[in-house]
């Protein structure tokens, strides 16, 4: 899918660690996201040491996918004092982009590493062309537009603007109710700063009403007695108009989740690498369905955001049953596929099949065994896999690819 420039938009994937990081190379990502120790906004998330920094780029970049690298919290003194070093390690590793949302940050970086792109983060809340103008002539590359901004808001500050100065947009995932989540209110009730990295989400919580004379009788803010999630926001799902981003001028296409597991990285990845490779946005969107989510919106693109007040329970279908590890033909026209066990499933169970750019499809295992951890013993047949994290073997009727994920339904 091109945009108004004629330039390929990009999708851009969420690697909170290495298992998240391989999915979103396999499912088809242009490039990925990630942070080190430091100067995330998902501090919760696994990362990546200063150290693994240069493997990971390679690994990226082998299969041809470019590394941005997050130092966008909200920057004090001692944080400054660290940046220098932390930007030469990261010019050093060969990152593509570093994404900033300080001014102070932006200052250091042109000077530590000048041979890295920097795009200014949503945390900058970058919403008209004037501001997105100054950034550029401080050397920004890329702004990634606040979340507040609609589609036809884009477009006009797309039109006010140098065509070598790029425009990215989050697409799919969780929204915060602070505006481009600059929030207090986890600092507040536990000391934890959302302008850190380390959000308790208490936008999240379940709140009653309790009157000041009746001490200890709380009264539920909804009518049927569940109480009310006042600041719960729904999920973002653009999944069904990237092309209308892609005619407002966007260049960049963000999925939200450092802090979500490689089964969500690799769905959400592969469904939206299919539509913008072509497919019918309305024969992919039962993938966005399989995967633990609130309910969904289009966020301000169209209007304003919307909550759900109702509950915070996640919506969920599917489980990641496993991992495809490798895969060898038998020589009866079936194939041993060696897998990672993630959550249990049955040898009766029907699975699904998540591969990259194609439909999901379903497989029900021949037989069902748990590997050998000694080469001189047999692998054990067994009806059940509920070894988290041991290997098992099943056999199937056709090959699946390393990488490939295998989930099962939950009844």
């Amino acid at each position: 899918m091109r945009n108004r420039l004629g330039r390929e938009v990009e999708l851009l994937a969420p690697a909170g660690g290495w298992e998240q990081l391989r999915a979103a190379v396999h499912f088809g990502a242009d490039a990925v996201y990630l942070a080190s120790e430091r100067f995330g906004m998902r501090a919760q998330a696994q990362n990546f040491s200063r150290g693994e920094l240069p493997r990971a780029v390679a690994y990226a970049h082998e299969h041809g996918v470019k590394v941005h690298v997050t130092a966008n919290i909200v920057m004090h003194e001692a944080d400054i004092a660290l940046l220098p070093g932390y930007f030469e390690a990261l010019e050093a590793a060969g990152v593509d982009a570093m994404i900033v949302g300080d001014l102070g940050a932006m200052r250091l970086a042109r000077t530590y590493a000048p041979h890295v792109d920097v795009h200014v983060s949503t945390q900058a809340s970058v919403s008209n062309a004037e501001a997105a103008l100054v950034w550029h002539e401080l050397g920004a590359m890329r702004i990634v537009c606040a979340r507040e901004m609609s589609v036809a808001s884009i477009a006009r500050m797309r039109d006010e603007l140098p065509r070598d100065l790029e425009l990215e947009a989050f697409v799919h995932g969780a929204m915060c109710m602070a505006y481009s989540g600059r929030c207090l209110i986890s600092d507040y009730l536990t000391g934890r700063s959302a302008l850190k990295g380390n959000c308790t989400q208490p936008c999240r919580w379940h709140y009653v009403l309790e009157e000041d004379k009746r001490p200890g009788e709380h009264f539920p803010i909804e009518e049927d007695g569940h109480g009310s999630y006042l600041l719960n926001s729904k999920d973002l799902n653009m999944l069904a108009h990237l092309q209308g981003l892609a005619e407002a001028g966007v260049d960049s296409v963000k999925i939200e989740g450092r802090n979500k597991k490689a089964y969500y990285v690799a769905t959400v990845v592969g469904a939206y690498r299919r539509v913008l490779d072509g497919e019918d946005p309305a024969q992919v969107m039962h993938e966005l369905d399989c995967v633990s989510h609130r309910p969904y919106g289009t966020g301000f693109y169209f209007g304003p955001a919307h909550q759900t007040p109702e509950s915070d329970e996640y919506e969920r279908t599917w489980l990641w049953a496993a991992e495809v590890e490798r895969c060898e033909p038998v020589g009866d026209g079936t194939y041993a596929v060696y897998v990672t066990c993630r959550n249990r499933f049955a040898l009766g169970d029907e699975l699904e099949v998540v591969s990259p750019h194609v439909p999901s499809r379903p497989v029900k295992p021949l037989s069902l065994a748990l590997c050998a951890t000694d080469p001189d013993e047999k692998d054990e047949q067994v009806e059940l896999a509920n070894r988290a994290m041991e290997s098992y073997v099943i056999h199937v009727a056709e090959p699946l690819l390393p990488g490939d994920i295998l989930r099962v339904h939950i009844p």
